[in-house]
Formats: C-alpha cells, sequence, structure tokens
C-alpha cells in the first residue's frame, strides 16, 4: 500500500514493509500490484504514462493509444484505465507465460523512444515495480477507471513471450532507420593525421561483400558502383583514408580512381584527379556509415555487439547516477562529463576499450585538454576507467570504462539463460544503442557551450544540471537524486541559470527554456566564441604533432625506403606513413625542428592568416609572426635555388 508521511498524507511511494494479500476487500488506501513474481519475471505488464502537466495529459491519452495498438497488433489484450483525476492512463496486458525482466525491459525502452510520458520505473526493476490497478484509489481522489478492455484479459491472460518478442522486433525495426543519435556532426567525426574523416575502434577485415569488390573487374562494370562498396565496408570495418590510398595501384575494384570512362574505353586519371577522388568519396563514406544501419547487414555480430555495449554503458551510466553526490564536488563536474563522453565513444565505437586523446575528449565534453587528462586519471583511480595503454606517437592512449572485464569475458553468463537475446530476430541491439546514444549525445551537446565554461561563465557544474532539465517538469528531488547529494547546493547554480533565462521554475518543477537562450546568455557574459577558438586551437595543435610525428617515421626509414617529398608549401596527393601533406618539417640552421615556422606554414596553410607578400596591410602578420614568415620565405628560396627537395 501506498506510505504515509508523519501528517497522514498519502504518498506516491510503495516502500518494503508495506506488502499484504488483497481479499475481497481492498484497501481504501492507494494500493498497487507487483508486476513481476519472486522469480523476477514478469507474467503482467502494466505501462504507466504520467501527466505533470495539462499538455501532458493530452500527450499521455495519446501515447496510450499508442501502446495498446502496438500490443493488438501483436495479438496482445489490453486494458486502458485513466489512472486518476490528474489525466494519467495506464495500459495494461498479461501473458499465461512468464518473460524475463531483460526482455521487458528492451520493450519498455524502445516504447518509451515513441512515447515519451511512459513511466520506465515499473517495467525496468522487477523487485519492486508495480502499478495501481483498475479500481484502485488515487492519492489525489478518485480511482482507476477502466475505459476501454475488460479485465478478463487480465485474469485470463492469453498472451505468450513470442508474441512480446515480435513487438520488440517491430518496434527496433521502426526506430532504427529512423533514428539517429547525432553524435557524428561534422566536427564531432574524429580525423587521422592526413586531416580525413575516421570512425574510432580497433581495425577489422574488410566484410565479404567489400573484400569481393575489391578485387572486382571495376573496368568492365560500374566502376563507381564498385568503389562505393570498398569505401563504405572500409568506414565500418574502421580503416583509414590512408589504407585504402595504398591499395590503391593494386586492387582492379579501385579502378575508378585510376580511370573514367571515356566512350566504349577508359581513359587515365592524373594523380591529382585520383586523389581529389579518394579524399571526397572516403569522406563521404564515413558519413553515411555514421549516420546509417548498414552496418548490421555486413556484419552480423553487430547487433550483438551493440547490445552487449549498450547494456554496459546503461550500467555505466546507472551507477554514476547513483553516486551523484561524487560528481558535484571538485573535480567532479568535469569527471562526469569526461565519463559521459568515453560512454557515448563506446557506442559509437561498439566497443568498450577505445582510443582517445585529451583534446578529442575536451571538445566532446566542452572543456579544456588538461582538465581533460585530470580527469581522466581521477577516474582511473577511482575505478571508473582504466588504461590499457600509453599514447604511442600518432596515436592517443587506449580507454576502457570496463575496468573489471566483465563485458565479453564469457558471453554466455552475461544473458539470460532462459530466454533467447532480446532482438534475436536482428535489431534490437542496434535500436537499443541508437537510443541510448541519442539520450547521452542530447545531455552532452546541452551542456556543451560557451555559456558553461570556466571563467566569467556560469561554469561547468550549471551547465550539468541544466543538461538534466527538459521542457517536462522535474521536481527539485528528482534533479537533486542526478546531480548532487545535497539539494541545498542547486539553489545558487539554478539561481544563476534562472538569472539569464536558461531555466524555469514552475508549479510541478524545473524546466529548460529554449536552447536559443544560452547564446543570448554567452554573450552578456562576454564568453561568445570561447568553444569554437578552443577547436581551432585545437586543430591547429593536432595538426603540428601529426606533422612531426610523420617526420620522425621518415627520418627512423632505412635510406632505401625513404621517398622524396614536397616543399612545405605544396601538398601531398595521396599521403602514406612517411609523409604529411605539408612536406617535410622547417629547421633551424643547426638542424633541430623550427615549431614557430611550421606553424605558420599550417596557419597559412588552412587559411587562418596570410603570408606578407600576399597580404594586404591589414591583415598581414606582425611581430613575432611576421619574423617567422621572413624566416620561412627566406629559407624556402634558399632550398628552391639551391638545394635537392630532401
Amino acid at each position: 500500500m501506498a506510505a504515509v508521511d508523519a501528517y497522514g498524507s498519502v504518498l506516491n511511494e510503495y516502500r518494503p514493509g508495506g506488502d499484504r494479500r488483497v481479499n475481497d476487500d481492498a484497501p481504501q488506501r492507494p494500493w498497487a500490484v507487483y508486476l513481476a513474481g519472486a522469480d523476477h519475471r514478469y507474467r503482467l505488464l502494466a505501462f504507466d504514462l504520467d501527466a505533470k502537466t495539462p499538455d501532458a495529459a493530452a500527450n499521455a491519452e495519446r501515447d496510450a493509444l499508442t501502446i495498446a495498438a502496438t500490443l493488438t497488433d501483436a495479438g496482445l489484450e489490453t486494458v486502458i484505465c485513466a489512472s486518476g483525476p490528474t489525466g494519467g492512463r495506464h495500459v495494461w496486458t498479461a501473458l499465461r507465460e512468464s518473460v524475463d525482466a531483460d526482455t521487458i525491459a528492451t520493450l519498455a525502452r524502445l516504447l518509451r523512444h515513441l512515447c515519451p510520458t511512459l513511466d520506465l520505473a515499473p517495467l525496468t526493476n522487477p523487485v519492486t515495480g508495480c502499478v495501481r490497478p483498475p479500481g484502485a484509489p488515487h492519492r489525489a481522489g478518485g480511482t482507476s477507471r477502466i475505459l476501454s478492455g475488460n479485465t478478463s484479459a487480465l485474469s485470463s491472460p492469453r498472451g505468450t513471450a513470442q508474441q512480446i518478442r515480435a513487438v520488440i522486433d517491430r518496434l527496433a525495426a521502426h526506430i532504427t532507420p529512423e533514428s539517429d543519435a547525432r553524435p557524428n556532426a561534422p566536427h564531432e567525426i574524429p580525423v587521422d593525421a592526413h586531416q580525413r574523416l575516421y570512425l574510432p575502434g580497433p581495425r577489422r577485415p574488410l566484410p565479404p561483400a567489400s573484400a569481393a569488390a575489391l578485387n572486382e573487374d571495376a573496368a568492365h562494370g560500374d566502376a563507381s558502383s564498385t568503389l562505393w562498396r570498398v569505401l563504405i565496408g572500409a568506414a565500418g570495418a574502421r580503416w583509414r583514408h590512408a589504407d585504402v590510398a595504398a591499395l590503391v595501384d593494386r586492387h582492379a575494384g579501385l579502378e575508378h580512381l585510376r580511370s573514367r570512362r571515356d566512350g566504349t574505353t577508359r581513359a587515365p586519371r592524373s594523380s591529382a584527379a585520383a586523389a581529389a577522388i579518394l579524399r571526397r568519396q572516403w569522406d563521404k563514406a564515413v558519413r553515411y556509415v555514421a549516420n546509417s544501419d548498414r552496418r548490421r547487414g555486413s556484419d552480423p555480430t553487430f547487433d550483438a555487439r551493440a547490445a552487449d555495449v549498450a547494456a554496459h554503458v546503461r550500467a555505466v551510466q546507472e551507477r554514476a547516477d547513483a553516486a551523484a553526490g561524487r560528481w558535484s564536488r571538485g573535480g567532479g563536474p568535469a569527471d562526469r562529463r569526461v565519463l559521459d563522453a568515453l560512454s557515448i565513444l563506446a557506442l559509437q565505437a561498439v566497443n568498450t576499450v577505445l582510443e582517445a586523446d585529451i583534446r578529442r575528449l575536451a571538445l566532446l565534453a566542452g572543456i579544456g585538454r588538461e582538465t581533460a587528462r585530470t580527469s581522466l586519471h581521477r577516474l582511473a583511480a577511482d575505478g571508473w576507467i582504466a588504461r590499457e595503454s600509453l599514447a604511442d606517437g600518432p596515436h592517443g592512449a587506449r580507454w576502457t570504462i570496463d575496468p573489471q572485464r566483465v563485458l565479453h569475458r564469457d558471453p554466455g553468463l552475461a544473458r539470460s539463460q532462459a530466454d533467447p537475446r532480446p532482438g534475436a530476430l536482428t535489431t534490437a541491439g542496434a535500436a537499443l544503442r541508437r537510443l541510448l546514444l541519442d539520450e547521452l549525445t542530447t545531455r552532452a551537446t546541452a551542456a556543451r557551450h560557451d555559456v558553461f565554461t570556466y571563467g566569467r561563465s556560469l561554469g561547468i557544474s550549471a551547465g550539468n544540471i541544466y543538461a538534466r532539465l527538459t521542457s517536462t517538469p522535474t521536481p527539485i528531488a528528482a534533479l537533486a537524486a542526478l546531480t548532487t547529494d545535497n539539494a541545498d547546493s542547486l539553489s545558487l547554480p539554478l539561481h544563476s541559470l534562472t538569472r539569464y533565462g536558461l531555466v524555469r521554475d514552475t508549479a510541478r518543477g524545473w524546466i529548460a527554456t529554449e536552447p536559443e537562450r544560452r547564446d543570448a546568455a554567452a554573450a552578456s557574459l562576454g564568453v561568445t566564441g570561447r568553444l569554437d577558438a578552443r577547436r581551432a586551437r585545437y586543430h591547429l595543435e593536432r595538426e603540428l604533432w601529426a606533422w612531426w610525428q610523420a617526420e620522425q617515421t621518415w627520418m627512423t626509414s632505412r635510406r632505401t625506403q625513404k621517398r622524396r617529398r614536397h616543399h612545405p608549401t605544396q601538398f601531398a596527393l595521396i599521403p602514406d606513413a612517411q609523409l604529411n601533406r605539408h612536406g617535410g618539417h622547417p629547421r633551424r640552421p643547426d638542424g633541430r625542428a623550427d615549431y614557430r615556422v611550421a606553424r605558420t606554414y599550417v596557419r597559412v596553410a588552412n587559411g587562418e592568416i596570410q603570408p606578407p607578400s600576399t597580404a594586404p596591410v591589414d591583415t598581414v602578420a606582425t611581430g613575432p609572426l611576421r619574423k617567422a614568415f621572413e624566416r620561412a620565405e627566406k629559407r624556402a628560396r634558399v632550398i628552391f635555388q639551391t638545394s635537392p627537395t630532401p
């Protein structure tokens, strides 16, 4: 039965110790029934649709009809009830055979995507999940009234586990092609040392279809289509641009890069044209794979891997939410952003071990690189993550969000022993990954803004609080449970957020206002453009580091293996491990690397500044930068006039 407080008011809580058997005399106080038995398997399902505002009441009614129609289409009988005077709805169905908790949790999460008013708690907690049945009193007055259906469907159930799995499969098929998680906006897809896009994760062999296309006689068929099949397979298998570039001269399936159709024959392309096509088509293929569902079809293990990784990431997130105090003090707010960023990368890579350099994490989390570095070490010290390997040359350090190695140690023990894995019909794992990725990315995007950085802004902690709010009211107690161990500590950040119009207090809880208001707040605080400037700075640092790594690779190669290099004022068409797109690294007269001149070359190549010889007076570099230009130009003249290209 529902608990009561010290003043005798009925609470919306059903605490342990309040259980009793219901006979002919039903309690007068609000009461609820457990949905799962002592074996934690479900035989009774109740979809609780909340109505916390007048608008939500209409949405709850719509969602109830959607869920009822979805279940009815699978042959399950439903009963729809008005839960009480506030406009909420309950949709009931019963099963003649039990279904395991993981399957029901999967069903609930997929339905939540279509029906936002659905409360997941009763269907994801087999121990305490309960809902008031038809006829039970409501604490605000009235009772749960039947609107459609007959209670005989609940007392004499005919539903089966197979029908539940059919619903899951139908929902997953609906979600997977239509919903994506938006983690891969152009600035969020990483780039390699040659400034080409790639998908993070360990490299795998090409899928069979792409491997066959690589050796297909493309010259006598559709060469463009053959190239595309190779590229999307390579992108999905976590290859990089240089991996494909190295195969251009050796495989028949890449004929489209070497030649073009000219009537009934093919005319050779120039190396510049071939490089341009490969760059353009490669980036296009990476974006396509990142935004599509095609990996499942070419990789039969994808759905199982996606389900396992999504389940592990969800467990990490739930454990982090339960330790809210860990993220509210000291470096905790930044630590939580880094943990969320690692979770996003793990879902993107479908792997719990991933390469994550501090700059990439910093940009994804909206913090500085040194803050990201210290957060990684704090998280590792507390056992949230572990470092698998140190940074090595162009490769960043490898981290895992599974430090206990519980995932994939014995896949058979990680799944239910009684039922097939939810979504065995093909798509539930991919769909669950999509939904979780969408949830985490939406939260990270909300917090990642100029107004939530350090310094004169509102701060990282305020951003984390803001990111937890939506247009649906969140009670202060619920918000505190997710963000801190002391509700009183929320008063100051909520006051600051309210002052700049980012959140609003309503009778039923706190809500976030329009996201665009963050821009106005950043302008008011004088921090507009802070993240963009940081992104540009990190991009330059990455490119300079990649240039020096390529220089070291060239220096340590055998003389017979060294390739002729171009001057930094030129670009490599198809770079390999020895060649950066900028060519030989600038040197001082004593032979040591000249990083200032290298920075100048890169900034000119990226269009950030113009050389003094061509720039208008008002845009020319000044001071030390002008001197760097003059020194670089002088050395370039000496190289071109008196020395062979190194």
